[in-house]
């Protein structure tokens, strides 16, 4: 049985934490449930797999995005502790089906259709176990002035993956794991995605906004042949315009207001974001020069103005100019983007730039993410409308194909 290491937090003084059922530890001590305070490194494990649980309060999720919060999270398997510099380090070790069957419930929701919860255990093995393992930050380019920074999985050296929306969102058992899910994984059990025999890199977002994305757009320079440009089930021919094909909404798989349907896909925080299509925000100069100065640490003074200098070919742009009343930077990739223009993350880097009569920057953007690989809500749509799970992941990983990995 394959294990995975999940980090689910770091840098703390003590570990508060409640058992759900009796563990063991290294000492073969008995623990019966209830609440503990963790100061040194241990390994508990659960007496019985199958209904032993733990639990975290106030444990922080969508760190750095716009939906970020804390709330508290439940989780089986075994629980270790670890002693490092900067604090003790949290890890949960499940099995790698549990793993993907929280994955999908943490990613989405159990209600989902149930092809969608197919594709999506597909992707998450192959996530997981595919190239997308060995991704890590680009060091920054700033000479000449531009900043030029993708961000891939982070490097965790004590655990495979972290638990948060910078890998893929596990939250154990905290969300609820149907039927349908159980389903789900034993029905694709040990499938993942496969190119010319290799395991795919099988990036995925939340909503490519009609167009799907170029990897090369959001990481480093190379071509992948089944992470490319294309539409996502649009009913009129791409427009050569991506300025006017932005400032539209033009039928899609993911172009959707269907609100029985996004409360069945979206767990409950996601369903706060409803302008994921299409969205606009609005900044006055003074407001993304302070964002600049905070985000990236280069004073520009108030921003005079933004200019794209390189879109992929879904619209995100990847190279930016910002001007100040103090200097100028080009920032790039798509994220740094995201990042350098609020709090949080911009939706995605598919905008385009106005100015209103007061002399505000008008940001109108295009989709929810990168828009590389799966759009999660157009699959969602497609699942709805009855396509297979081996047809959607042929829609955004063209040239693929589902194999099964033995382990």
């Amino acid at each position: 049985m394959l294990n995975v290491a999940v980090g689910l937090m770091e840098g703390l003084p003590a570990v508060e934490v409640e058992l759900l059922g009796e563990f063991t530890d290294p000492a073969g001590v008995r623990l019966t449930p209830g609440r503990r305070r963790l100061e040194a490194e241990t390994t508990l494990v659960p007496s019985d797999p199958a209904s032993s649980a733990f639990a975290f309060d106030h444990v922080t999720i969508g760190i750095g995005f716009h939906w970020e919060r804390k709330e508290r999270q439940v989780f089986r398997g075994t629980l270790r502790v670890l002693r490092r510099l900067a604090g003790l380090t949290v890890v949960n070790d499940v099995t790698l089906e549990a793993y993907v069957a929280s994955v999908i419930s943490s990613e989405m929701s159990a209600t989902c259709p149930v092809e969608l919860l197919k594709a999506h255990a597909v992707i998450s093995r192959s996530w997981l176990k595919g190239p997308a393992a060995a991704g890590v930050a680009s060091p920054p380019t700033t000479a000449s002035g531009e900043i030029l920074r993708w961000y891939g999985r982070e490097a965790h050296p004590d655990f495979e993956v972290c638990a948060d929306d910078h890998c893929q969102r596990y939250q154990g058992i905290t969300k609820a794991v149907s039927p349908a899910v159980a389903a789900a994984v034993d029905a694709t059990a040990g499938e993942m995605l496969r190119f010319g025999g290799a395991i795919c890199d099988t990036r995925f977002s939340k909503c490519c906004g009609g167009l799907t994305e170029r990897y090369d757009t959001a990481w480093d320079d190379q071509e992948i042949p089944y992470l490319v440009s294309f539409s996502d089930g649009l009913t009129e021919p791409v427009p050569a315009d991506l300025d006017r094909f932005i400032r539209s909404s033009p039928p899609a798989f993911c172009n959707t207001t269907d609100a029985a349907l996004l409360a069945r896909i979206l767990p409950g925080f996601d369903q706060e974001t409803r302008d994921f299509f299409r969205w606009t925000v609005s900044y006055e100069g003074e407001e993304l020069g302070e964002l600049v100065a905070s985000r990236l640490g280069v004073d520009l003074g108030p921003v005079v103005a933004l200019e794209p200098l390189a879109r992929g070919p879904s619209g995100r742009i990847f190279r930016l100019r910002i001007t100040g009343e103090r200097g100028t930077l080009v920032v790039g990739k798509e994220l740094e983007i995201r990042r350098s223009l609020s709090r949080s993350h911009l939706y995605s880097s598919a905008f385009v730039v106005d100015r209103d009569a007061a002399g505000r920057f008008v940001l109108t953007g295009a989709g929810w993410g990168h828009g590389v690989g799966l759009c999660q809500i157009g699959a969602a749509v497609m699942a709805e409308r009855g396509y297979g799970y081996r047809e959607i992941l042929a829609h955004y990983y063209p040239g693929t194909m589902v194999g099964r990995q033995e382990y």
